[in-house]
């Protein structure tokens, strides 16, 4: 099985330039055939925050627009300890922990190279948007991308939908949080956190379709891509993770390749 961290290998791949320098994984072999050898010259990568496997087999129907977007599912495992920082680090790396350096729940800048720097480094426009303190808001500072730092989920993704519009971005990384948040504060089930949760499939969605729409034509690639799962905590009685428990460590990203 993949691991979480074969997202930048397999973007770098797609997109035609050589992964971070210190990167571990091996691209993902069914996306990079999906491609048919051709160069994807868009790409957006839509990162909701906890969604894990069995998330999804629990509301198998309801990922049906997400499906149709990204119908090629991957199931991957997340990183060890199953944290947001340490996950979207490896994730957005390449690297495991051990490797990029964020082994525990911290948010320091990273000093590795990252998917960022190499796909500016090959002359692509990069924006990463995302909730303004979150964790890939703040651990992948100080590159030459272009930053949108946002209120909550509902402003990151109408930033998005500005820039799919107004702008001429080759990737663009979109972060949502919500499910996350509403979990922590009560379970992975409550139902206004399973609300929380379906705000993020319709919010795949309308992006991945004003994406289509702005490059139809383009050779091109959409992913959801979340970091890890979620479990109760015997103790707390809450929503949790950061364990090695199958609930936190298995995951599914979907992937839709458009090629001409």
């Amino acid at each position: 099985m993949y691991g979480i961290d074969s997202v930048t290998p397999t973007v770098s791949k797609l997109m035609g330039f050589k992964p971070p320098k210190n990167a571990s994984a091996k691209p993902i072999k069914e996306i990079i055939e999906a491609a048919k050898g051709k160069t994807i010259k868009k790409a957006l990568l839509f990162a909701p925050d906890a969604i894990g496997e069995w998330l999804f087999q629990a509301h198998k129907p309801e990922f049906k627009d997400v499906i149709a977007e990204a119908p090629i599912q991957v199931p991957v495992r997340s990183m060890v300890p199953s944290y947001t920082p340490v996950c979207y680090g490896s994730m957005f790396t390449g690297m495991k922990p051990s490797e990029h350096g964020i082994i525990k729940y911290m948010k320091p800048v990273l000093t590795v190279e990252t998917l960022f720097d190499v796909a500016h480094n090959a002359g692509l426009k990069v924006a990463l948007v995302a909730v303004k303190d979150c964790s890939i808001d703040l651990i992948f500072r100080d590159r030459e991308i272009n930053y949108y730092t946002e209120k909550y989920d509902p402003e990151v993704n109408s930033r998005v939908l500005e820039l799919l519009e107004n702008e001429d971005y080759d990737l663009i990384v979109a972060y949502n949080q919500e499910y996350d948040d509403l979990m922590h504060d009560s379970t992975p089930t409550d139902p206004k956190a399973i609300e929380g949760f379906r705000r993020h499939l319709k919010a795949f969605k309308m992006l991945a379709d004003a994406f289509n729409n702005r490059y139809e034509g383009v050779d091109r690639a959409i992913a959801f891509l979340p970091d890890h799962g979620t479990h109760v905590d015997p103790e707390s009685g809450k929503g949790s993770h950061g364990t090695e428990s199958p609930e936190d460590m298995e995951v599914r990203h979907f992937w839709g390749v458009y090629v001409s």
